[in-house]
C-alpha cells in the first residue's frame, strides 16, 4: 500500500511543507489559522497505527508546527486534536484560537461555514509559517 493524501485533505488544504513524518498543510479557511499534519503512512488511522518512534516523531512535529503557528500568529490559545470522524486517513489538527474568533470559545469544526483564503493572503501566511519552521 501506497501512501497519498485522501481528496478531501488535498480539496481543502494547501501544502506548507514536507517533515520527516508528516505532509504540513494549511486548511482553506481564512477565519482560523489552521494546519494539519499528515503522517506519511499508508494505511494510518489512529495515532496507534503508527509505531513508537513514529509516535515519537509525530509528537515532535506537533510541538514544531505549534510553536510556529503561535510565533506567527500571536494566539491566545492552540487547540491540537486527532478527530477522524468524517477522514479518517491519519491527520492532527493545530489551530491557532483567538478570543474574539467566530468560534470562541467553542471549537471550530462545524462552526459556521469556511471563507477560503485569497491566494495571495494565503501564500504570505505560507510564506511566514515556512520561515518561521525550522530548515
Amino acid at each position: 500500500m501506497t501512501f497519498a493524501l485522501a481528496p478531501r485533505i488535498l480539496a481543502d488544504t494547501a501544502a506548507i511543507a514536507s517533515l520527516g513524518l508528516s505532509e504540513l498543510r494549511l486548511m482553506d479557511d481564512a477565519r482560523f489559522p489552521w494546519l494539519m499534519l499528515v503522517p506519511r503512512k499508508a494505511g494510518a488511522e489512529e495515532i496507534i497505527d503508527l509505531d513508537a518512534a513514529e509516535r515519537a516523531a509525530l509528537t515532535e512535529e506537533i510541538a514544531l508546527v505549534s510553536g510556529a503557528l503561535r510565533a506567527v500568529t500571536g494566539c491566545d490559545k492552540l487547540n491540537v486534536g486527532a478527530l477522524g470522524n468524517i477522514v479518517r486517513q491519519l491527520h492532527i489538527h493545530v489551530v491557532a484560537r483567538f478570543e474574539r474568533d467566530a468560534a470562541w470559545p467553542g471549537p471550530v469544526w462545524g462552526a459556521g461555514q469556511a471563507i477560503a483564503y485569497e491566494a495571495a493572503e494565503r501564500d504570505r501566511f505560507v510564506q511566514k509559517l515556512r520561515q518561521t519552521l525550522p530548515a
